[in-house]
């Protein structure tokens, strides 16, 4: 079972807790314009997550062919430097969260 909906509050610490140490920048925009910057650097382009569904689909499977199917399918877009974007998807990539990590980011979506 997952959570039906999420918050852009409970979304955006999940986003953080992956991705601040990002090195380069990157930023997310929520479902509701939420705008979440992370990383060491400026952000070189926004991923514009269309719906909260998009958000948890991505979640629970974070694989750049889930992302890429989310992208053709218009759930999510890319602002900014297409080039820039594909560096920081590299380094995005090579991002490792260990089971009990995953477990511990999904229940904070749970969390009332």
């Amino acid at each position: 079972m997952f959570p039906r909906g999420v918050s852009s509050q409970r979304a955006a610490q999940v986003l953080r807790r992956l991705f601040g140490h990002l090195e380069g920048g990157l930023a997310f925009r929520l479902w509701d314009g939420t705008r979440v910057d992370l990383g060491t650097a400026p952000p070189v382009c926004t991923v514009v997550l269309q719906t909260p569904q998009i958000f948890l689909r991505l979640v629970r499977d974070p694989s750049p062919l889930n992302f890429a199917e989310a992208y053709v399918e218009g759930g999510i877009d890319i602002e900014g430097d297409l080039y820039a974007a594909m560096r920081i998807a590299n380094a995005v990539e090579d991002i490792r969260v260990s089971p009990m990590d995953r477990l511990r980011l999904l229940g904070a979506l749970w969390q009332g």
